[in-house]
């Protein structure tokens, strides 16, 4: 065995099955190959399959490596001898390769096959959910409970909030009405369902004032009345008609005091005089009262005495802010609680009502059943008798819950009074430089806990756990790793987690990076056409015109023949080796798709897509609008100048002005007088007639395929318009599961919820993806774009904070008190962390070549305080310069290293492209041959009965159905007790009503003493048998075979009414069918002697046909 280099030794260390491993792996470094590699090597030493849980983060990664192991497990089981040997060694497998351990290699593949319920490769809610079906009466759930999607979540808060606002909580949702500024109450009502385990109690008015710093007795009255003492309506507009004659900024200053109410005081006119009497949230001394300042000096001396006044109510007015954002804060989070009082238990017991449980609810039951006093350790023994090895995947995008799991889980490993005395292990693989799920619930910190956590447990029972990080990468080459290390450099490791290091494995691959001059910011000029949408974005806009760079630069990287290094040697660039990364679905995001489409060059499409804005889908969503309510005029429009019915404008207004009535009822007459338009007629007539009939599903079926709805859909829109359309069949099919189907609850349905579809984009094949980074995690491509790297103002989604007492809801940020401004603080720092991780995820993802640019603003560095301090493209060419990057022309750089293969110039067309094609082409394939067609014993001819023994109907149906009724009770009859015969009879034909006479013919032929071995423990029931008959495939299936070891029997039921005497007198169609069966076995068992028996039903005669 040659030796291992350094990359594949650490990995072959990391993947030992009989150590606990906390593994950290750069990107690009294998990790996934480690963890395929250590399952196969448990397999391999012989632990149980069924013993082994890894919990992966994403359905995706459990199918991929689930797929990667059968894979191995395939080969290994095809391989030759000396192949498989160094196999096994490279994986590191320790010891004498034998034939022992050969024949164990190529068993594990049926044996991952064959346990039960499959390999547990799974996500952790997945895992969960499994485990809540095993233990449903302890942990409080329905054992038949459903995991609630996001449809049914927000039509179950939908109708809550509508139930609290009508009868249960009209109070607590006029509360919350006072204090919510969004459209709809969802979201918040969505953030608390998801909050709810933050609610640790529900918070009195008392406890939000205390939670503030408020003295109990303060209210809006007594802070009012102690900031106006009376007469302010008369002298401060007296001075308001002073400071109006003043300086520019004091008529500015005038304008807004005239605005104000003096008249009435309350909490609107005390923050509108702190706007005017106290400086701003970003100066020196922030919200401080501008004594001395304001208004001018000109206009202090004009002002005289009320100076004074002035002076004292800006003094005033400054104590007072800090109560008055207090009471705001303290008010809106009392009407939070007194919200999620009455939400949370309402939407808890109607879940329950419903049996269905959402993701956080599997989570939450799980760490419930594994920590209830009562149950947890009797639940911990059943699973310690069958966990052995737990491995983590994506540890760092785990949540303090998700680990709390785990931790129970694994907590019998290093309790030692585990159920088994087996070697236990657990393993956990991540990369806290790759957390970048925070708003999910991960948590980085715990990456670094939780390893300290379990190297402790793990110490104390003598198996130390094993600390390894992976440090190569066999995906970038050296260039980009360089530029990756040097943009997290010591100043900005903190916020990756620690020192940031890698090493090139591919040392001779050349790299490059391109850092493309910023465009700058620009305007959308305003619309000509009052038609055009608002947000439509123009040629000029920036977006825009990075949009064409990015198509026009990797047109001409593919028309120049631009050559990549791959491991078998450098080839050209296609469409696929491009990835395009961006930090949200922004105006480049959708500019970058138009213009690569503009330039005719492949393209996915967009990673997600919201079903209701795909042109398909309204498309055929406006049909089914027609259909259920045919006045619907603007729908019968729609779907006429769709793809599905292809009018022009010109029809279409030809049809409708002018018109009298509906637009259904002209056409249906201009159809005819317009033959042209009988087509379109005659599909709607027949959609109609079967739209109360069929079902959603199937009436779409029937508009795509009966009447070619797909195939001129997709010639319309592309082959993208696919996704939207299978999309909605998917939703018919999930709408039909919940609901009693109807067309018209079908629309509703679909209108509740806009569905976003996630496109797999790591198979888009020869096309360009386009994708957020948070989509790329785990791709890679030869060469990424990432063109969205200027300044981003993330918009503050969330409406709670969650402090030490409980959540609380947001203010705005310049009127937060103590406690949730340093709550805000702390949220800013942890997202300007994760941006830099999600940074180093989207450089990580390319393997020879990086393209940056930006397009609009990159920030100041002191002017703008709230400007974010992570930008991405300042970072970039910082460490651009620091390594040495070559300037070029408009202030753009590069950096290049190795010997970058040299362009393939593509050659002018040839000759042959002009020949003229074989003259197969202009004629019609001939028809293919047909293949034999199988044979049935039963269907080869002669009479199946004597003559007169038919029944009236129509090729002896009756008869036949009779047959089969009895055959049915005669292949599960036997091995049933007499006296449960006929309860059986009754499930088996429960309508039938000749029941009582069948059974008594079946009970006949079972309880006769000379067919009792027929019926033995060890016959055969309905065999199906398929063998060569005549030259021809012959398929059948035999009522009842009996296999000796030197003898085999196939009997055949026949329930004729009149029965033969003697063998000579049977028809000849059964005994060519009795022939055929003897033929079919004597291929099958070529050294037993094969015997054939009609068993007649009605007199329980058993008849050899020889």
């Amino acid at each position: 065995m040659t030796r291992r280099n350094d990359a594949t030794e650490m990995q072959v260390r990391a993947a030992d099955p009989a150590r606990s491993t906390w593994l950290s792996a750069n990107a690009g470094s294998g990790k996934t190959r480690v963890l395929t590699d250590r399952v196969a090597r448990m397999l391999l030493s012989g632990v149980d399959p069924g013993r082994i849980l890894c919990l992966t983060y994403t359905k995706a990664a459990a199918s991929e490596m689930q797929n990667r192991l059968f894979r191995r497990l395939g080969e290994w089981a095809m391989k030759e001898d000396a192949a498989l040997r160094a196999s096994l060694e490279d994986l590191g497998v320790e010891g004498v390769v034998d034939g022992a351990r050969l024949a164990r290699a190529r068993q594990l593949f049926a044996r991952a096959i064959e346990t039960p319920g499959g390999l547990r490769i799974q996500t952790i809610h997945s895992f969960c959910a499994s485990l809540l079906r095993r233990f449903p009466l302890e942990a409080g759930v329905s054992p038949q409970f459903t995991e609630m999607d996001d449809r049914a979540a927000t039509r179950l808060r939908a109708e809550i909030l509508d139930d609290l606002a009508d009868r249960l909580a009209p109070a607590a949702i006029s509360a919350l009405a006072r204090g919510y500024t969004g459209e709809d109450f969802d979201a918040l009502a969505s953030e608390v369902a998801s909050r709810r385990n933050d609610f640790v109690h529900f918070l009195t008015e008392a406890e939000c004032r205390a939670l503030f710093d408020l003295p109990q007795d303060m209210d809006e009255a007594k802070l009012l009345a102690g900031v106006f003492l009376g007469g302010e309506d008369e002298w401060l507009a007296e001075a308001t008609a002073i400071i109006a004659a003043g300086s520019t900024n004091d008529v500015k200053a005038a304008e807004k005091l005239k605005a104000l109410n003096l008249g009435r005081p309350d909490m609107g006119l005390l923050a509108g005089l702190e706007g005017i009497l106290l400086t701003g949230a970003t100066t020196k001394v922030p919200f401080s009262a501008k004594t001395g300042s304001f208004p001018t000096k000109a206009t202090q001396i004009k002002l005289g005495s009320m100076q004074t006044r002035l002076d004292d109510l800006m003094r005033r007015v400054e104590v007072a802010r800090t109560t008055r954002v207090a009471l705001t804060a303290a008010r809106k989070s009392a009407a939070l609680h007194q919200f999620a009082a009455a939400f949370l238990p309402e939407y808890a017991a109607r879940k329950a009502a419903r049996g269905w449980l959402d993701f956080d609810d599997l989570i939450t039951r799980a760490k419930g059943l594994l920590t209830d006093p009562a149950v947890a350790q009797w639940v911990l023994f059943r699973l310690d008798g069958g966990i052995d090895h737990i491995l983590v995947d994506e540890a760092q995008d785990t949540s303090p819950d998700q680990w709390r799991v785990i931790e129970l889980l694994a907590d019998e490993f290093t309790s030692g009074r585990g159920a088994r005395t087996e070697a236990r292990t657990i393993f956990v693989v991540g990369d806290k430089k790759q957390s970048i799920y925070s708003f999910q619930g991960a948590d980085v910190a715990a990456f670094d806990q939780k390893k300290a956590v379990f190297g402790t447990k793990l110490a104390a029972v003598g198996d130390p756990l094993q600390d390894m990080q992976l440090a190569h990468s066999f995906r970038s080459s050296s260039a980009l790793l360089r530029l990756v290390d040097l943009t997290f450099d010591e100043r900005r490791e903190k916020g990756l987690g620690g020192e940031v290091k890698h090493i090139a494995f591919k040392t001779d691959m050349p790299g490059r990076v391109d850092l493309w001059p910023p465009i700058e910011p620009s305007k959308d000029p305003s619309h000509d056409n009052w038609f055009e949408p608002v947000d439509l974005v123009s040629e000029e806009h920036h977006a825009a015109q990075l949009g064409q760079q990015v198509a026009a630069a990797i047109r001409d990287m593919i028309d120049r023949g631009v050559q990549i290094p791959t491991d078998a040697g450098p080839r050209p660039v296609h469409a696929g080796d491009f990835l395009i990364l961006v930090r949200r679905r922004s105006e480049i995001f959708g500019a970058i798709i138009r213009a690569c489409k503009a330039a005719d060059l492949p393209i996915a499409g967009a990673d997600r897509l919201k079903l209701g804005a795909e042109l398909a889908v309204r498309d055929l969503a406006a049909l089914l609008s027609f259909l259920a309510t045919p006045e619907d005029d603007l729908a019968l429009a729609a779907c006429l100048r769709s793809p599905l019915f292809g009018w022009t404008e010109a029809q279409l207004y030809a049809l409708a002005q002018p018109r009298k009535g509906y637009l259904w009822a002209a056409l249906r007459e201009s159809a005819e007088k317009s033959p042209e338009h009988g087509e379109t007629v005659t599909i709607l007539q027949d959609l109609r007639r079967q739209s109360d009939y069929l079902r959603p599903y199937d009436l779409i079926e029937r508009i795509l395929t009966r009447h070619d709805g797909r195939r001129k859909l997709l010639a319309r829109l592309g082959a993208e318009a696919e996704d939207g359309i299978d999309e909605l069949l998917s939703q018919a099919l999930a709408y039909e599961r919940s609901d009693v189907p109807s067309l018209t609850g079908f629309i509703g349905w679909l209108e509740t919820d806009d569905v976003e579809v996630k496109r797999q984009m790591d198979s888009a094949g020869r096309k360009i993806r386009v994708m957020t980074v948070h989509g790329a995690k785990g791709l890679e491509a030869p060469v990424v774009f990432l063109p969205d790297t200027a300044q981003y103002r993330a918009r503050e989604r969330n409406e709670l904070f969650v402090l030490p007492e409980g959540p609380v809801w947001k203010v705005n940020a310049a009127d937060s008190p103590r406690a949730i401004d340093a709550a805000r603080k702390a949220r800013k720092a942890k997202e300007e962390a994760e941006a830099m991780r999600l940074l180093y995820v989207a450089m990580t993802r390319a393997q020879s070549w990086l393209v940056v640019a930006a397009a609009g603003t990159l920030g100041k560095d002191s002017d703008d305080p709230d400007a974010p301090n992570v930008v991405w493209y300042k970072l970039i060419r910082e460490a651009m310069e620091a390594a040495g990057a070559t300037a070029l022309p408009g202030g753009g750089l590069s950096l290049v290293e190795g010997v970058w293969p040299p362009d393939l110039k593509h050659a002018a067309p040839s000759v042959a492209a002009t020949r003229v094609p074989p003259a197969w082409l202009n004629h019609d394939a001939p028809d293919a041959p047909r293949p034999d067609q199988p044979v049935n014993p039963s269907a080869l001819g002669g009479a199946k009965a004597l003559p007169g023994d038919t029944t009236p109907d129509d090729d002896n149906r009756e008869a036949m159905d009779r047959g089969t009724r009895l055959h049915l009770l005669l292949e599960h009859l036997p091995g049933v007790a007499p006296a449960e015969r006929a309860a059986r009879a009754l499930t088996l034909l429960p309508d039938a009503e000749d029941r009582a006479e069948l059974l008594a013919e079946a009970v006949g032929v079972l309880d006769a003493p000379g067919l009792a071995h027929l019926f033995a423990p060890g016959t055969l029931a309905e065999v199906g048998i398929a063998a060569e008959w005549q030259g021809a495939p012959l398929i059948g299936t035999i009522d009842r075979l009996i296999v000796g070891p030197e003898r085999v029997l196939a009997v055949d039921y026949k329930s004729n009414r009149l029965v033969p005497q003697t063998a000579a007198e049977v028809p000849e169609g059964l005994l060519r069918q009795m022939a055929a069966y003897r033929a079919a076995l004597s291929q099958v068992f070529p050294d037993r002697q094969i015997d054939t028996a009609l068993l007649w039903t009605r007199g329980a005669v058993l008849m050899p046909i020889s």
